[in-house]
């Protein structure tokens, strides 16, 4: 492996408005650096069954075999450039942990003094040994929905334990030479952290993390909505940090993408989405997975990224996340799709969404068009569709073919309202729908399937 390959993951972000550079150094399966407590990655699955496994052990024997730590290089490599680097502790498993130990296993997992002490003893090994600016343990790898750190039963008894163990370790990290800072990756509610015995609002009142990233590896999908205001809150009255993450996929709307509905976040999408996290007084913004090697839509985004002065009065796109295809988590509450089985004016369905732009005020916003997409909607269909409580009826509006299954034929319509006189607000804004009368020999319902705001600007005042 050549020095440039191994400096590669930084080389892409440098230059940019990327200031810190965070670095999973283990999934469970093995530490990617010679760790001296740990399992080191590809230890127990030689030979090797798949062409990635075996180019990253033979990329990481050819640098520890000329004497370099893989860890040790990336970490100088973000301090040539400018960052600083943070080891990042995955804590839903580690390599070697006996199997029986896990709570899907029938084990006890965090109440099991082992799996504390082992997992400590690596966080200790990342902060001491090697020159990291900071530890940033992950809790959000676990799986929101079912146990994965304790039992239920035992939650409540070792919610405390974690906390402690959390505490110890913030104890050990700013109190090494130099000192250095601690965080946490998190569930995005504050429900799914206590079901799995982590006291996230302990941790920022007690002063125990620096920063909290809060995130839902399972969808892995952008979201502007992120229901995270309780822990900004909770975080500020601290002088905890918060970093909004942008994620960085969408559901796709392409009818050939049946396997993996997604597809990479446009840059107006991810505008949408930082915006929305600058605007609800975050501290900073958080991406990975982003298409790589990065092209420069990617290097564009991560200079814009770092300062919302940069994407002020550029076009972005708000939307409503989807979770199309997978079973919802109800403790995070996916807004759509919604179904409205049957007409009846008197049932109407709520759809909130947050923009950050001032619309009304601005004489540089050239559009605004609301875009929902129906399906099962026939055009002899009746409607009611308010925003903050307003009708949009009299907007103008375009209709489009609307799809949402691999087959050819439509199943919907996307109406697209452009905004006028009915403007969405700064902060959060309600869209309210109802079904309120089906034509003759139509029965059923109809199902809101997405819905979007596309905010335009323009270098001169506009008038609307």
């Amino acid at each position: 492996m050549r020095m440039r390959d191994a400096w590669r993951p930084i080389d892409e972000v440098a230059g940019t408005a990327v200031d810190t550079f965070s670095y999973c150094v283990e999934r469970g399966d093995g530490a990617f650096y010679p760790t001296k407590v740990g399992m080191v990655f590809g230890s127990d699955s030689q030979p090797f069954t798949n062409p990635i496994s075996w180019h990253s052990w033979h990329a990481m024997q050819s640098l520890m075999e000329r004497g370099l730590d893989p860890l040790k290089v990336l970490i100088d490599r973000a301090h040539e450039k400018g960052m600083e680097f943070w080891a990042d502790l995955r804590l839903g498993s580690y390599g070697g942990m006996d199997p029986k130990l896990k709570v899907d296993n029938g084990g006890r997992y965090f109440a099991e003094v082992e799996v504390r002490d082992h997992l400590a003893a690596i966080a200790r090994e990342l902060v001491i040994d090697y020159p990291s600016d900071g530890l940033e343990l992950d809790f959000a790898i676990a799986n929101g929905n079912r146990p994965s750190y304790l039992r239920p039963e035992d939650v409540e008894e070792y919610t405390p334990v974690i906390t402690e163990w959390v505490a110890e370790l913030a104890k050990t990290v700013r109190s090494r030479d130099g000192g250095g800072t601690i965080g946490a990756r998190v569930f995005p509610v504050e429900e799914l952290n206590l079901r799995q015995g982590l006291d996230v609002r302990a941790w920022l009142s007690e002063g125990i993390v620096d920063f909290v990233v809060p995130l839902m590896y399972e969808y892995n999908r952008l979201d502007p909505n992120m229901p995270i205001d309780w822990l900004i809150e909770a975080a500020h009255e601290r002088d905890v940090s918060v970093y909004g993450m942008l994620q960085p996929t969408v559901p796709s709307q392409d009818v050939a993408l049946v396997q993996d509905n997604r597809v990479y976040a446009s840059i107006e999408q991810l505008r949408g989405a930082a915006a929305s996290f600058w605007s609800r007084d975050v501290d900073g913004l958080y991406t990975w997975f982003l298409k790589w090697p990065h092209g420069d839509t990617e290097r564009a985004f991560l200079s814009e990224m770092g300062d919302p002065d940069l994407i002020e009065e550029k076009d972005r796109t708000y939307f409503v996340l989807r979770r199309s295809g997978e079973p919802d988590n109800p403790a995070y509450g996916a807004a759509l799709p919604i179904t409205i089985p049957e007409a009846d004016p008197e049932s109407r369905y709520e759809i909130p969404f947050y923009v950050a732009d001032d619309i009304a005020e601005s004489d540089r916003v050239s559009s605004a068009v609301l875009s929902i997409k129906l399906m099962n909607l026939i055009m002899g269909d009746k409607l009611t569709l308010t925003l903050n409580g307003q009708s949009i009826g009299d907007e103008p509006v375009t209709r489009d073919f609307a799809h949402n299954t691999p087959h050819i034929a439509p199943r919907g319509l996307d109406l697209q309202f452009h905004l006028r006189t009915v403007l969405p607000r700064k902060g959060w804004n309600t869209l309210e729908i109802s079904l309120d009368e089906r034509p003759d020999l139509m029965a059923g319902g109809i199902t809101v399937d997405y819905v979007e705001l596309r905010v335009s600007y323009s270098p001169y005042p506009s008038v609307r």
